[in-house]
This record gives structure tokens, sequence and C-alpha cells, in this order.
């Protein structure tokens, strides 16, 4: 069985886990250069994975791999819209602007993830 797509808030903005906005990637990247960065972000997460009984140096170096593709995304840092709408990274969704549009959701059963 297929696991089901995150909600997107109506702006394309975010994406919605367990309640929470999650940036989601510059929609203006070139498509080479998304997938690079997709790319070198699995990498990174299974060095994250392969390091963590490790620790130490190897560990702090996938992390900052990880961080370092997800900047290149647009996923973290900077938000990469224009229109000065402030960023809800991280924030739980009930706690936004996209509340109504949220709880909508979940009246209707469709925030799953």
């Amino acid at each position: 069985m297929g696991r089901a797509a995150a909600p997107v808030t109506p702006d394309g903005r975010y994406i919605v886990v367990r309640g929470r906005l999650w940036r989601r990637s510059d929609p203006g990247l070139a498509p080479e250069r998304r997938e690079a960065l997709v790319h070198d972000l699995m990498r990174a997460r299974r060095a994250v994975r392969d390091a963590k009984g490790d620790g130490g140096a190897a560990l702090a170096a996938a992390r900052t791999a990880v961080d370092a593709a997800k900047h290149g995304l647009g996923e973290r840092g900077p938000p990469w819209w224009t229109d000065g709408a402030p960023d809800y990274n991280r924030h739980l969704a009930r706690n936004t602007p996209y509340a109504a549009w949220f709880a909508g959701l979940e009246a209707s059963g469709e925030e799953r993830p």
C-alpha cells in the first residue's frame, strides 16, 4: 500500500505533516538543479543514518550536508517567495493563518500523513 501524499497549503508554500507546516522546495528551481539537490539530500541522509552509531565528526558532517541540500532546495533559509509574507515553517498549522483551511482538512479526514 502506497503512502498518502501530504496535504499542500492553497498557496503551495507548505506541506502539512502531523499538523505541522513544512516548507516545500522552491518551484522556481530548474529541474536539473532540483534533481541534483535531491540526490545530494538523499546521499546525506544515508550518511546521517550510517554515522548515527559512531557519532562524532562523521555525523556532524552528514548533518551539515543535509542542511546544505535543504538550503539549496529552499526548504530552509530565507523563504523562496518574494511577496514579503512571513515564513511559518515548522509552525503548527492551527496557530497560523492556515488554521481555517487546516481545520477543514481535519474535519474531512484528509490530514493523514
